[in-house]
């Protein structure tokens, strides 16, 4: 069992003002659970703050909460919204990774922290399961009320130049209120329970023994001395069993009442019953019916026990986390946030090799300086008084000076002593190394070996999904990147500005497009489109369409030409996809311009002092459904110094959002202020985008006419 330095409940750390909102909220609601998460400064991570009823092996585990992860709390903050489920047959349809992780009968609700349309965290409670299928409109007004409450704390504090921030770790609260303890009453609680035949023990939320009977003492076959204060899984080693510690976890995350029977190291059967309370569990222990016999599976005493380094499903939610990952940096990040704060390890790093040097594929913990050091280093070869190099194996250093001896071209890095070295293999081939660093000297047990050479097989095939990912996003990227125009051509009297934006990490590229095509000293024409998928044959097609689009161009079509020929030709191309597409033809002699759309979204024009126009071009059909389709045109007057805004739905798409709501708001933002340039307005409109998480492209293309500029005094 590892050992946890978490304080125990009642004794929480620099306390914040939040604290007393919880717990009067938990109190009020009849929860038996609570936590307050915060987002961490770079507004993509939920850190626990505080929590009180939880065991602090699970705080742990769910101390720190990507906002994207599919979690409840993740959700109720990244959606701005109430999050409820009744029970775990919900919980398993909803989000299934937790579920799987905490696989107890609970219902929980989660509430965002919020002011306003600032989001500042998410308040989490529990109760047992089964109580009511919908959450009551009390508990549901009050839990709304406590998000609110915390938020104005929060933005006080800001506003006041002292934010409040999380701590390392998840602070442990008392639900009840600080007093001094009365030893007389638990001399007569302790007399009373003594007169009884059977054996009673009370446990705090996270395992560890308050009160002990003498009947338990001696069923147990140890003295009070000896337990008090001492989880019972860690005191009696033939209770270190993770089968035993499941039920307590049961007993205190689902407010269960459960039971385990298990035999003394003198061969006695004991059944012990668990009784859940806001502030632990109350432990019978009796001698077990005669015909018991041990389960199968669960070992007898003395025999090798299963690793707890890392608990059983702190494993299975690490391994359900890992599948998500589509980059090495992704891969380590989550390994992280879940070993970190387990092992107390201060840095972790992959490494690959390439002819005979070391390469950082991803790092977290380690300073820019170790980073440099270790890239480009040679690989470094064992002593040879040591054993033969293996890299297939794992290799633990307690010490620096154990980790020289065996290495003596080692170089020391931020000053770690000791580390552990995982190879990661798949198909019995290694394809790197994991290395866990701690700033200072850590005895390796050999159930933490165990489990950390466990881990590395889970890091190892997540790690080698993330190298194919990146090998073929690449490739599909640089595809993408080269089928674009690299520069736009100079037209005299046009003002013009590009800006693409590809999708969030770790999405496929998309097959966004745009160009601008010179026609005459007078004449020009814009494209911008979007063809169907997010994968290399969209990227190719991409190209293709833009070729076409821009070779009847230069022959003299007409913009509703253009799209009709085009469309002829995918549908030669690639009759099972489809793309928008918006053409735009300008004479800046004239100042006009004439538009055909293809099933595209409408462009903005911002003219001098006027509102931004949403354009209406009548779109036709998307390009590769119809070969006999035809495209109207629609012509514009286009001012010196009006601004026309193309643009792909990557810009405004948004889950739940009505997409013509969504164009309103963006012609709304749309400013055409005096001595700005076209790039700052550009980025003034794709700004917001980025702020999301986002699963598309965003392609912009705006053009100015500039005429005015080109007479004298304009």
């Amino acid at each position: 069992m590892r050992e946890e330095t978490a304080p125990s409940p009642g004794t929480a750390i620099a306390s914040s003002p939040l604290d007393d909102l919880l717990v009067e909220t938990v109190v009020s609601t009849g929860a038996h659970i609570g936590a307050v998460y915060l987002l961490a400064e770079d507004g993509e991570v939920l850190l626990m703050d505080a929590q009180l009823g939880m065991p602090v092996p699970i705080a742990k585990m769910w101390a720190r909460v990507r906002t994207n992860d599919p979690v409840p709390v993740a959700v109720a903050v990244r959606e701005r919204r109430m999050v409820w489920l009744s029970g775990l047959e919900q919980m398993a349809r909803a989000f299934p990774s937790a579920a799987l992780a905490l696989p107890y009968h609970f219902a929980v609700a989660i509430a965002p922290i919020r002011t306003g349309d600032a989001v500042w965290g998410g308040v989490v409670l529990l109760w047992p399961a089964g109580r009511t299928p919908m959450l009551s409109p009390r508990h549901r007004e009050t839990l709304k009320a406590a998000g609110a409450r915390m938020g104005e704390v929060l933005r006080r504090a800001a506003d006041e130049g002292r934010p409040i921030a999380p701590g390392p770790q998840p602070r442990v609260l008392d639900p009840r209120p600080a007093r001094p303890a009365d030893p007389d009453a638990q001399l007569v609680a302790l007399e009373c329970l003594n007169r009884l035949p059977d054996g009673f023990c009370s446990l705090d939320v996270d395992g560890r023994v308050t009160l002990l009977s003498a009947p338990a003492a001696d069923l147990l076959g140890s003295c009070s001395g000896e337990l008090l204060g001492e989880r019972l899984w860690e005191a009696l080693p033939w209770l270190d069993d993770p089968v035993y510690e499941d039920r307590y976890r049961a007993a205190v995350v689902g407010r269960q009442v459960t039971s385990f029977t298990a035999r003394t190291p003198a061969g006695r059967p004991l059944t012990f019953r668990l009784f859940p309370g806001l502030t632990g569990v109350t432990v019978r222990i009796t001698p077990a019916a005669a015909g018991f016999d041990r389960a199968p599976g669960v070992p007898e005493t003395g025999a090798d026990r299963p690793t707890r380094v890392i608990a059983l499903h702190e494993m299975l939610h690490l391994a359900t986390t890992l599948a998500r990952a589509v980059t090495a940096q992704e891969v380590l990040d989550l390994v992280a946030d879940h070993v970190m704060p387990v092992y107390n390890v201060q840095a972790l790093a992959i490494l690959t090799s390439k002819d005979g040097r070391l390469q950082v594929a991803a790092s977290r913990g380690y300073s820019r300086q170790a980073i440099d050091t270790f890239d480009g280093h040679p690989v470094i070869t064992p002593s040879p008084r040591g054993h033969p190099f293996d890299s297939g194996r794992p290799a633990f250093f307690s010490t620096w000076e154990e980790l020289h001896q065996a290495y003596p071209t080692a170089v020391r890095i931020d000053d770690m002593s000791a580390l552990a070295f995982l190879p990661l293999v798949t198909s019995g081939r290694p394809i790197g190394t994991c290395i866990l660093a701690y700033d200072r000297p850590h005895q390796f047990s050999t159930d933490e070996r165990a489990t950390l050479t466990a881990l590395a097989g889970l890091i190892a095939q997540a790690f080698e999904r993330a190298r194919l990912y990146d090998v073929k996003h690449q490739l599909a990227q640089c595809l993408q990147s080269s089928l674009l125009p690299r520069t736009l051509p100079e037209v005299p009297g046009l003002d013009r500005a590009a800006r693409y934006v590809p999708a969030t990490p770790g999405m496929d590229i998309g097959g966004d497009f745009y160009d601008l095509i010179r026609l005459s000293d007078t004449m020009a024409a814009a494209v911008i489109g979007d063809v169907q998928g997010h994968d290399v044959t969209a990227a190719a097609l991409m190209g293709q369409v833009r070729t076409a689009v821009r070779a009847h161009a230069t022959a003299g079509a007409t913009p509703g030409e253009v799209l009709t020929h085009t469309n002829r030709l995918l549908m030669e191309l690639s009759p099972d996809r489809f793309t928008s597409c918006l053409y735009v033809s300008l004479d800046l002699e004239r100042h006009t311009a004439c538009l055909a759309s293809a099933g595209h979204l409408p462009p903005l024009l911002g003219r001098p002092g006027e509102p931004a126009q949403v354009i209406d071009a009548s779109p036709g059909l998307l390009l590769g459904i119809d070969p006999e389709a035809e495209y109207t045109t629609l012509d514009l007057d286009l001012p010196p110094g009006s601004v026309l805004t193309l643009y792909t739905d990557g810009l405004i798409e948004r889950p739940g959002f009505d997409l013509d709501a969504a164009i309103a708001d963006l012609a709304d933002h749309f400013a055409l202020c005096p001595g700005l340039s076209l790039p700052d307005l550009a980025e003034s409109l794709i700004e917001p985008a980025t702020l999301d998480q986002r699963t598309d492209d965003i392609a912009v293309l705006l053009l100015r006419d500039a005429t005015r500029d080109l007479t004298p005094g304009g």
